[in-house]
């Protein structure tokens, strides 16, 4: 069974045969709830692409363990660099999405306020939808065993977006009436590859001209149309794929 991954404050200074110790929530996570005990294996992570692995050797109390490190990795920084802009779905659809493309490897999400968005994210209601966007990317990142997790961004309306679009290697809208497919799409071999999600009631026209005024082009995913929950998610795999990451 793969070692459990929980996160770490901080690693510094972590190296093979020192001792890290695992408290507060995480650590009450380990013990009250994962019940790890001595001997068990164990990997910390501060998320940002350091982790060390190595053995439980003390359990204390309800919410503490100390951790003898056997070895610590450094992972690089992703490149070709994929984000998603994440257009506001209804309901629990956008955690959906957020845990989806975090097990899959995605490196950043973007919310995205659409035209024709039903959900707005407007004062304490928006930040609270932000605070379960980032905690959903944290879990399913220890969840699925990465030591790099995704940045979650701030939310931006259409106007904001467009800067970023400008600025990446390629982007790709996600739309069923694109005339190129992404599957053959030419993608560099570096820089940062955007994905742009459309709300369940499609992208607005003004929106696609001011995605094309920055190179920002339609492109389709297959015959069938997908949610705006799971479409990030399959363009994504299908991205890492060609790009060798995940060979």
């Amino acid at each position: 069974m793969t070692a459990p991954v929980f996160v770490a404050d901080s690693l510094a200074g972590a190296s093979p045969g020192t001792t890290l110790t695992l408290d507060g929530p995480e650590g009450r996570h380990a013990v009250a709830v994962r019940r790890l005990r001595v001997g068990e294996e164990i990997v910390l992570t501060d998320g940002a692409g350091a982790g060390a692995f190595g053995t439980v050797t003390a359990v204390e109390g309800k919410e503490r363990l100390e951790v003898s490190v056997a070895e610590v990795r450094a992972e690089p920084e992703p490149n070709p660099r994929i984000t998603v802009v994440q257009a506001l779905p209804k309901g629990d659809r956008g955690e959906l999405a957020v845990e989806t493309m975090t097990e899959t490897g995605v490196d950043a999400i973007v919310p995205w306020s659409a035209a024709r968005c039903v959900t707005q994210w407007r004062g304490e209601r928006g930040a609270k939808a932000l605070r379960k966007w980032r905690t959903t990317a944290r879990e399913a990142g220890k969840q699925s065993r990465r030591l790099r997790f995704p940045e979650i961004a701030e939310p931006v309306d259409t106007r904001r977006l467009l800067p970023l679009l400008a600025s990446a290697a390629f982007v790709a809208v996600l739309h069923e009436e694109g005339a190129e497919p992404l599957a053959t799409a030419d993608l560099p071999t570096a820089g940062e590859l955007v994905l742009v999600v459309g709300p369940e009631g499609g992208i607005a026209p003004e929106e696609l001209d001011a995605f094309a005024e920055v190179g920002a082009r339609p492109y389709r995913l297959g015959p069938s149309v997908l949610r705006t929950s799971t479409a990030g998610t399959a363009a994504a795999a299908l991205l890492l794929g060609r790009t060798g990451r995940w060979s």
